[in-house]
């Protein structure tokens, strides 16, 4: 890939590109009882927008922070893993407070729902102390808010598979499946509830782990990606195609030798410890992407593709905006149904529509103002305004006040020393 004038190698827009669809995707997925929900990729097979988010997630992490532990040490790159460890936290906690938050203020607000039950936070509101030592120790994990501790405990991991890749990258790679293999045969994971030991994190970091690492392993280039190869495409796409049936269920609620092989395959389907089924189905899609966008990059260089990579480039500001807006979203066409009544049956997909484009404005308008703002634009506007102040002093030939004192940045004269 070629480099800049800097020196530096172009940010490949695939990343980008495609972390933003998953952000799109998972803002459209928790909507609470979104008909557009019906239409994601996780309705047509086994994976879905969290696989994309993880993998992505894990090939930025090599980006970020896997040149720091080359170039500067392992010591360094530790160091910087836990500061990002120590900002998702942080994340995570204040995320749940703000939704928390969000929907004790609709229940108490507004007619209808109880929401607060109905993201099943009533343990949190009923035991609030042992829910805040759960939540601050992770061990009271929500199943709406899982997501970032598992992505926390895959950062953990990081500076062991560096270690482990100093040796030889090979080792790395067999660690990452072989903490896959045992958990998934030994049914591990980690406590989500203080009350109840069955319940665990609904996104087991040992499984999901593995889609993490085959991005960062990508991204370090510790593996290679097959090269297109038709044969190897088709045999993708027919197995794309041939898993529509038993991930769409109205199809496979219709027909009982379909509901059978859905069922067959339902322990290599679970979402929980990342089901192998579903490891296949992402990299048969992703594989699919790359081919299909070979030698056509320059198509995500088109203003159409714009705001999705503006997106992806905000990932985590956009992911912590999705949650709460997509409860919101929510709430608002509930509130709305319930003022209408039957009258709005009949425009209920307008309603639909509305509420889905707002929030989908709102993020891309989100995701352009965090740009703006990483941008530092205030840096600039003191720039321009200290060129301004010294072309009017040198049209004034650099006088002070009456002679006496300083001119100052405010035109104001400032007394002489």
């Amino acid at each position: 890939m070629a480099t800049t004038q800097s020196g530096r190698t172009p940010r490949d827009p695939r990343l980008d590109f495609f972390r933003g669809i998953a952000m799109l995707i998972i803002f459209i997925a928790h909507v609470p009882w979104n008909p557009w929900g019906n239409w994601i990729p996780a309705r047509f097979g086994f994976s879905d927008a969290t696989e994309m988010f993880v993998f992505c997630s894990g090939y930025a992490a090599a980006i970020a922070f896997g040149g720091t532990f080359i170039k500067s040490g392992f010591w360094y790159g530790t160091a910087r893993i836990g500061y990002r460890i120590w900002q998702i936290y942080a994340a995570h906690i204040a995320m749940f407070f703000f939704i928390a938050a969000l929907l004790a203020t609709a229940t108490a607000m507004f007619p209808g729902p109880d929401y607060v039950n109905k993201l099943n936070l009533g343990y949190f509101f009923a035991n609030t102390r042992d829910g805040i030592i759960g939540l601050f120790t992770l061990s009271y994990v929500p199943n709406y808010f899982d997501i970032l501790p598992m992505y926390m405990v895959a950062l953990m991991m990081v500076p062991l598979m560096m270690a482990l890749a100093r040796v030889n990258p090979t080792y790395a790679i067999v660690f990452s499946i072989v903490v896959y293999t045992v958990n998934y045969a030994m049914d591990g994971g980690l406590g989500a509830h203080p009350k109840h030991a069955h319940i665990e994190w609904f996104f087991n970091p040992f499984g999901w782990q593995l889609i993490f690492f085959t991005g960062f392993a990508l991204s370090m280039g510790w593996v290679k990606a097959p090269p297109p190869n038709r044969t190897l495409l088709i045999a993708a796409i027919i197995f794309v195609i041939a898993v529509i049936p038993v991930g769409r269920w109205q199809i496979w609620t219709r027909f009982e030798e379909i509901r059978a092989i859905k069922e067959a395959l339902d322990p290599f389907d679970k979402k929980t410890d990342f089901g192998i089924l579903r490891y296949i189905h992402f990299l048969a899609l992703a594989y699919i992407a790359v081919c299909l966008l070979k030698g056509r990059e320059s198509i995500l260089h088109l203003p159409w593709a714009r705001p999705i990579i503006i997106v992806g480039q905000n990932a985590l500001p956009v992911f912590l905006l999705n949650m709460g807006l997509a409860q919101a979203v929510g709430i608002g066409m509930d509130q709305v149904q319930i003022a209408f009544g039957d009258d709005i049956r009949p425009r209920w997909d307008i309603v639909v529509i509305g509420g889905n484009l707002i929030g989908l404005s709102i993020v891309i308008g989100f995701a352009y103002l965090s740009t703006w703002i990483k941008s530092a634009p205030w840096k600039a506007a003191a720039q321009r305004r200290k060129e301004m102040e010294g072309a009017a002093d040198r049209r004034g030939g650099g006088e002070s006040c009456g002679g006496a004192g300083r001119s100052s940045t405010n035109g104001l004269p400032q007394p002489a020393e």
